[in-house]
């Protein structure tokens, strides 16, 4: 490679680089393109090539249909122009975007059910510290109203089809149990508690046609949830019969238009959640769907036609369909992506959506019911980057310890590095140099990695040509609720043994370099990248943590008041000395002495899921066994980093952490 020269090393970073042969540290000023609320420590200077080269990367951007105009002329989207995502209406699709909110903090939001002057429904937090408050942004006088307490977290509920109440669910009573209020959407401070809830969570999803009762029900787990309706007026609640006596999961559910039967994905008697129709009267559940193998994702209702469409999530991807008079099911054909947040159009006649493909950013989309035609109402800029260099996955399969196959996703770049192996000498025959391996794990552990379009896996494909697989280890949702439960408490360390598995994979790939790997994730996948550093660190060269769990005990004496019991259903209580003892076993945090990767860590001090500590402690420990840790936290985020400055640097320290572990 070519010496560098002083004035590059001067202002490129305190990093590692190669002077001929000798690996040499070089300490430099503070980045002045650090965010004043990024704190760091060990991180170096980031070089201004390297943000030069993100920069197109980086203006990528995606909109989501957030909902038809109620006068039927346009949608709402959200879309990001400045520093966080705003909302913007759009007239006719590929019309231009009228941005219709400014504020400093990402907002999202939907139009007003039969408004006629425009009013948006506004949902923002403070700092990534998700105490969402609610707003009524009314276009015509040009004014925000603060509809909730501006302190509590306020989730904003189903919204009534005439305009004139939703229910919010919020902690204000005591910051831990969130009760259900119905609130007038025309008066401020109008909240009227119409349940209290104790160390329970319910969530509402539909008003009955003639507004006298809501669909709602109890959230338990992944694996457990139960129906029920509630009478608006009285507060009084029935609950509804499960499909079987055992325990089963619900996803989406609507009344029907006649209000008088209800849809609902369920997985009862099934592998996955199939669309069942429960009749209010006979107390009896038809099923519509339970020859399609795959779980029921979303459900919209037109309430004029009676006309009902459904998404199905097919190994990652989406498939829509329509039900009309008699039951009749027909599929809407679209391209392979991810449909989310389908809607009926105020006359019926289409269903807008966001469609998310592999290779394109996110867009609202809509399909004339009646032909199938597919029209897209927005153009998502790619930085103008050419995209035909975009990269799709392949869906691949492998084996793990106890002979159950994994899927993933495998993105492999279209031109590998051209740089050849030179430990070679000029008289033998040189080696193309083997392709290095991103491990990206997915957060939840229910969720589920599905092939949407990632600027940062592109980049990563197209500038420093690492490989990079998706996997969904035993635990994710999408393949069956048997496969879901796979890694529920004491099996907790099994998921971490299919990454063991799929290292076992990327050897075996003549292409790939098992000597070159880095893995990462956030959430439960940075303790899933934490964890498989501590069983595989001679294995994999770098780690990456973001908003992570270093220790269940202490995230779950620490995490929000709302959330403990929800997690506590997902890993495992730790009020139990024999679930105590696993977690002690099992955390990264106590094991931390096995870290011999090099190891990244990010995150947001406002983070109320993950708390901060996780961080602080697990960066600590690593630490005072004598590695390096580079940290990024920042001050102004939570769950994630959400603003674009600080999400800008934080992927280009990313990429430089990459380059000095990765690259030969």
């Amino acid at each position: 490679m070519k010496t560098p020269s002083v004035r590059y090393l001067t202002i490129l970073i305190a990093g590692y680089v190669c002077l001929g042969g000798s690996s040499v540290f070089v300490w430099a000023e503070a980045d002045p393109r650090k965010p004043a609320a990024i704190e760091t420590q060990e991180v170096p200077q980031v070089p201004p090539e390297l943000f030069a080269k993100l920069a197109q990367y980086q203006s990528v951007r995606g909109a989501a249909f957030r909902g038809w105009a109620p006068d039927g002329k346009g949608i709402l989207i959200n879309t990001r122009f400045g520093n966080s995502s705003q909302l913007h209406r759009v007239y006719e699709p590929a019309g231009r975007r009228e941005q219709i909110t400014f504020f400093d903090e990402p907002v999202s939001g939907r139009f007003m059910p039969k408004g006629t002057d425009g009013s948006i429904l506004l949902m923002m937090d403070t700092g990534g510290n998700e105490n969402d408050q609610v707003h009524l942004l009314d276009r015509r006088n040009f004014k925000t109203t603060l509809l909730t307490d501006g302190k509590s977290r306020n989730k904003l509920g189903a919204i009534r089809s005439d305009g004139s109440q939703a229910i919010i669910s919020s902690n204000k009573r005591n910051g831990r149990d969130s009760d259900l209020f119905v609130l007038d959407l025309h008066r401020p401070d109008s909240m009227t508690l119409l349940m209290q809830v104790e160390k329970q969570t319910w969530n509402t999803h539909d008003w009955s046609p003639d507004g006298k009762t809501l669909l709602i029900s109890r959230f338990v787990s992944a694996n457990e949830s139960y129906p029920a309706l509630l009478d608006v007026q009285t507060g009084q609640r029935t609950d509804l019969p499960l499909p079987s006596g055992d325990s089963v999961a619900i996803g989406s559910m609507a009344f029907a238009a006649e209000g008088k039967s209800i849809l609902m994905a369920t997985d009862a008697d099934n592998e996955f959640r199939c669309l069942a129709r429960f009749d209010l009267t006979t107390q009896k559940y038809s099923w519509l769907t339970n020859d399609i193998p795959w779980d029921v994702t979303d459900i919209a209702v037109d309430q004029e036609s009676g006309s009902v469409a459904f998404t199905v999530n097919e190994d990652g991807a989406s498939r829509l369909f329509q039900i009309g008079l008699n039951n009749a099911r027909s599929e809407l054909k679209i391209p392979l992506g991810i449909v989310t947040g389908i809607e009926f159009s105020p006359d019926g006649t289409r269903l807008g959506f966001t469609l998310s493909r592999p290779d394109a950013p996110p867009d609202a989309y809509s399909i004339l019911l009646k032909t199938g035609e597919l029209t897209r109402w927005t153009f998502s800029e790619v930085g103008g980057l050419n995209p035909d260099s975009f990269v799709t996955p392949t869906r691949i399969r492998f084996k793990s310890f106890d002979g159950r196959i994994i899927p993933a996703y495998y993105f492999k770049p279209k031109n590998p590095a051209d740089t050849q192996d030179k430990s070679t000498s000029p008289s033998q025959n040189a080696k193309p140099l083997k392709i290095p391996v991103y491990i990206s794990i997915h957060g939840g552990p229910e969720s589920q990695y599905q092939p949407s379009f990632s600027p940062i896996i592109q980049f990563y494909l197209n500038e420093l040509k690492i490989a990079v697989v998706c996997p969904n280890v035993r635990g994710s949702s999408g393949y069956g609720k048997t496969y879901l439960k796979l890694d529920n408490a004491e099996k907790r360390e099994d998921s971490v043994k299919d990454i063991g598995a799929l290292l076992d994979w990327i050897g075996q790939q003549p292409e790939l370099d098992s000597s070159r790997i880095a893995v990462a994730g956030g959430s439960y996948g940075g303790y899933m990248t934490l964890a498989s550093l501590t069983h595989f660190g001679d294995r994999i060269k770098a780690g990456i943590d973001v908003v992570g769990i270093a220790n269940f005990i202490t995230f779950l004496e620490k995490t929000a008041g709302y959330r403990v019991d929800l997690r506590r259903a997902e890993y495992g209580d730790e009020r139990d000395p024999d679930m105590k003892a696993t977690f002690e076993k099992i955390s990264p945090l106590n094991n931390a002495d096995k870290i011999k990767s090099a190891l990244l860590v990010i995150h947001g001090r406002n983070d109320p899921r993950v708390p901060f500590y996780e961080a602080e402690q697990i960066a600590a420990k690593v630490r005072s066994n004598g590695r390096n840790v580079w940290t990024v936290f920042a001050n102004n985020e939570g769950h994630g980093f959400s603003k674009k400055d600080n999400s800008d640097y934080q992927r280009a320290v990313e990429v430089l952490f990459l380059q000095k572990h990765l690259q030969p």
